[in-house]
């Protein structure tokens, strides 16, 4: 069986650009930002030597990073543990997150023909790795999730409460031949969600 394509060509220099470093093997661009450069992407479960990554979508944008690394250093993580304990819909969510999640990581370790060398346990754990389905880890991974998979309730509402995700200047096109090895935007892996475009007439 031939294993599906990974992420190359100019988003692979993109995130690599966003990282500044060699990402982990990707198998999709889940989410663009507004100026078609990838924001969100979706990672293989285990790397080249069977090496377990838990979190499936992750954020590369680095206006997004920063963003919601604010929303981290207000006390985001414990505000939103907190709330996740007491209320039902968004522990729901959150259980439904981890469900839809395992499945695919199940279906991308198949497809690829990964080895494992934890043996799948790691296939099983909620958004951002997590053990207990009640703590929140990483309000990035949430965010990730919630650009990557409309409509998870918890993950939407953190989203919410993040200011000024997105850039107003394209700056990621300079990261299109980082680290060499880009074509065009040809190369750009499909099936990604469009952020809509910002008004560029009211940025500062």
């Amino acid at each position: 069986m031939i294993a599906p394509p990974l992420v190359a060509g100019e988003d692979l220099s993109v995130v690599t650009g966003q990282l500044g470093r060699a990402p982990h093997p990707m198998s999709a661009v889940a989410i663009r930002c507004p100026f078609g450069f990838p924001a969100v992407v979706e990672d293989l479960p285990y790397d080249d030597l069977g090496r377990p990554f838990p979190t499936l979508y992750y954020c590369t944008c680095p206006t997004l990073v920063a963003a919601v690394g604010r929303l981290e250093s207000d006390g985001g993580v414990a505000r939103w543990t907190a709330r996740l304990g007491t209320h039902r819909q968004l522990a729901r969510s959150a259980a439904d997150a981890a469900a839809d999640s395992a499945v695919r990581r199940h279906d991308l370790a198949r497809d690829h023909g990964l080895a494992m060398l934890d043996g799948g346990a790691s296939l099983t754990t909620g958004v951002g790795g997590v053990g207990d389905l009640l703590a929140v880890k990483c309000l990035h991974a949430h965010v990730a999730h919630a650009l990557a998979r409309p409509g998870y309730v918890l993950g939407d509402a953190i989203l919410a409460e993040v200011d000024d995700p997105w850039c107003d200047d394209g700056r990621c096109a300079a990261l299109a031949s980082y680290g060499g090895g880009c074509t065009s935007g040809d190369d750009r892996a499909g099936g990604a969600n469009d952020v809509s475009p910002p008004d560029r007439g009211s940025a500062p």
